[in-house]
């Protein structure tokens, strides 16, 4: 039972996520290239990528156990962005503006899980 990623909200939202994430973390210290920059870019992409990885599973179950990465992945990319705000890597205002559209994705991605059980 495969499920067609590119046609879910979800997906879609969490790839302008990882956009808007890239674009953020450009700015970031030259010096965190490879380190904080990395880790919140991979997290970031993460969250779609394990999306539609998990659309191509053969089961429900299979599925569920993907969305479950991308969950992950959205709390290690709230981590590393509340600690990149205590580093001053980012504004308050980009914190405020970022995070309720990450906690959206979570409830839209738990939304979902309860659908396809």
């Amino acid at each position: 039972m495969t499920h067609r990623f590119k046609d879910q909200e979800i997906w879609k939202q969490c790839r302008l996520l990882c956009t808007e994430i890239y674009l953020i973390s450009a700015a970031f210290p030259e010096n965190e290239k490879f380190g904080m920059t990395n880790l919140l870019r991979r997290a970031s992409l993460s969250i779609p990528s394990n999306i539609a990885e998990g659309s191509s599973r053969s089961s429900n179950k299979e599925f569920n156990r993907f969305l479950d990465f991308s969950i992950g992945s959205a709390y290690e990319v709230e981590t590393q962005l509340l600690i990149s705000s205590d580093l001053k890597f980012i504004t308050s205002d980009q914190i405020q503006q970022i995070l309720p559209k990450l906690n959206s994705i979570v409830k839209m991605i738990l939304s979902f899980k309860k659908t396809i059980k």
